[in-house]
């Protein structure tokens, strides 16, 4: 097999050119018994600097003649596939091993490279996902790494709005399509995105399962879509649809999904939602969600939508603004023109 499974397999493998200066080249030169001789990246703002030490070169071949490096390993992200079998190819051409990370360079879809070392008589290796650990854990485990999406750094034009909950199914979907509503009927130019596969009524601009994404790339995922809908529509605000929550204590399994909207969003406002009295669910409350998100995030929550399906009769969403000291809405019912009022009193 080519998957690394101790520190010991890449020691053996002494001394390294590192491709990648970065978080993950960094990570690689500080393991226990790993000798680096030289670095290597693309960016030309790195090239020449120094980084852990040793001055970061422009190219492979000026490495190979002035350092006495057995093996190169690659360090690049997600969406750099190309220049990392660029960089393995050239390395194996010359007699040195190769070490990719399951991130930069899938052993497993290049068995063409596999073969070339075998013809070269060079090792090539992987640090994989290790999912044959999550398989002997779990029973099962994906067939590969679920983590595809190229990351995205992006400073949104547009005010962007995420609207949470206290649990599931407590009316963050009504809401997000309700503050569209209220946001096109006083002529502001907005886009509701549903981070779900059931967000298909209007106002949505369009809808995704966020979930069905790695945790990894759920931040990217929401920011290509704001970066597409700026693009598409160039609206003044934009609505994002949050999943679960973040305090929920009945199904701590999709906690880390809001979590991971959230922080794609990074949003300038939040509208956090709450169901009284949830038949399925158990939510924490407002006051730790609130907490939460803004532990989270450097944002603010700024209304309450109030969900009365199965609340007394007696209960109104008023109660909720006269215990939390936020504006409450029973948008289902009212409309979300209130909350949209709180929203651009924050954000202009």
């Amino acid at each position: 097999m080519y998957s690394i499974t101790s520190v010991e397999d890449l020691q053996k493998l002494n001394p390294y050119i590192i491709v990648g200066c970065g978080g993950g080249g960094e990570k690689f030169s500080n393991l226990e018994g790993i000798e680096t001789v030289g670095f290597l990246d693309d960016n030309p703002e790195k090239q020449g600097k120094p980084f852990c030490g040793l001055e970061v070169a422009s190219n492979l071949s000026d490495l190979f003649e002035t350092t006495d490096a057995k093996s190169v390993v690659i360090m690049l992200p997600i969406g750099a596939e190309g220049a990392a079998l660029k960089y393995a190819v050239e390395a194996v051409a010359n007699g040195k091993n190769v070490v990719t990370s399951f991130r930069s360079l899938s052993l497993g879809e290049n068995l063409s490279l596999l073969k070339f070392a075998k013809q070269q008589n060079v090792t090539v290796k992987e640090i994989s996902p290790r999912l044959d650990v999550i398989n002997e854990i779990c029973g099962v485990a994906p067939e590969k790494c679920c983590e595809v999406l190229p990351k995205l750094f992006y400073k949104p034009k547009a005010k962007i709005v995420f609207v949470g909950g206290t649990s599931q199914e407590c009316g963050k979907r009504t809401t997000t399509k309700a503050l569209g509503k209220a946001a096109t009927e006083r002529g502001i130019k907005n886009a509701v995105i549903s981070t779900d596969e059931m967000g298909l009524e209007q106002p949505t601009f369009f809808n995704f399962r966020a979930g069905s994404l790695s945790a990894m790339d759920i931040p990217s995922a929401i920011l290509h879509a704001i970066k597409y809908v700026e693009e598409k529509e160039a609206p003044e605000i934009i609505f994002v649809e949050g999943q679960s929550s973040l305090t929920e204590k009945g199904n701590p399994h999709p906690r880390g999904l809001s979590a991971a909207i959230l922080i794609g969003c990074h949003p300038d406002a939040v509208i956090v939602g709450h169901r009284i009295n949830h038949p399925y669910r158990e939510p924490r409350g407002i006051a730790e969600e609130v907490k939460a998100i803004e532990a989270v995030e450097p944002t603010k929550v700024v209304g309450l939508s109030i969900n009365l399906r199965n609340a007394d009769d007696d209960v109104t969403a008023l109660d909720f603004e006269k215990e939390f000291g936020l504006p409450a809405a029973d948008v289902y019912n009212e409309g979300a023109s209130k909350l949209l009022d709180a929203i651009l009193n924050h954000v202009n």
